[in-house]
């Protein structure tokens, strides 16, 4: 990494530091109960001692977690780039298909954890990742039907006046101006299947995932386990998404955004 780049990251660690100092300090002066806000270093030392413990196992834990989000996110990845490949294509299709997309994204995402228990099983994994799909699916379908829409003119007609078919269009200037709306979804998207596997698992799931390990050790009064689950979900989300901004540059360093960052 080079000494610009440590440099553009270096006051986000610094206020990350300061946050977690502070927050030490005064939850230690203020004499806070743990059930209530528990300080870093107790937070920190129950990330250790139930890394791999019999019962709080927090990494066996998010490694399973995190299964369920990554396949949740395949799931609604895949089936949000059809269903956007298919309104993009035909107007009725769109005009049919996404007041439902809309519809469904209303629901709230609890209503959806019964359903899919009892459809794919309580202890099944799949069920935890259909749950991050229907997260997953509508900021994919929504970015990626207006990423192959939203064309300039400019370029259509450039196209047809080289007598390009539609097939030709659609992966030299569609595709190509679609991506950089499918890389800001799927950057949502990442967060987004997390929540949703963590959900589900509150509703019923084995017992190593985060969902069960946060909802026992609060029943259990180990708000310390229970914060140092949520810090693990969340560093785990974090680099998720790291890793998809990794993705977005090695596939389209080309894109205007990411030109912007370097200079």
């Amino acid at each position: 990494m080079s000494v610009a780049r440590l440099a553009y990251y270096l006051p986000a660690l610094v206020v990350a530091v300061g946050t977690l100092v502070l927050w030490e300090v005064v939850v230690g002066a203020l004499s806070i109960k743990a059930f209530i806000f528990p300080q870093p270093s107790a937070i920190f030392a129950a990330l250790q001692s139930n890394w791999a413990s019999p019962q709080f196992p927090l990494f066996a834990s998010a490694q399973a977690t995190l299964f369920e989000a990554a396949g949740g996110l395949l799931i609604g990845t895949f089936a949000g780039i059809a269903v956007a490949f298919v309104t993009s294509r035909w107007a009725t299709t769109r005009g049919l298909l996404l007041p439902i997309a809309v519809a469904a994204n209303a629901v709230p995402i609890i209503a959806f954890a019964p359903l899919f228990n009892n459809w794919f099983g309580v202890l099944a994994p799949l069920s935890k990742m259909m749950m991050a799909a229907v997260l997953v699916f509508f900021p994919v379908m929504a970015n990626v039907t207006r990423g192959l829409t939203q064309v300039d003119p400019a370029a259509l007609e450039l196209m047809r006046s080289y007598a390009a078919g539609e097939g030709t269009i659609l992966r030299k200037v569609r595709i190509p101006n679609a991506l950089p709306y499918f890389f800001t979804a799927l950057k949502l998207a990442t967060t987004l299947s997390l929540i949703g596997a963590i959900v589900g698992e509150y509703f019923g799931g084995a017992s190593v995932v985060l969902g069960r390990v946060i909802v026992q050790s609060a029943s259990a009064l180990r708000f310390d386990v229970t914060w140092a689950a949520i810090l693990l979900a969340a560093t785990t989300g974090i680099a998720f998404y790291l890793l998809t901004a990794a993705l977005e540059r090695i596939i389209i360093p080309w894109h205007a955004s990411l030109r912007a960052t370097e200079s």
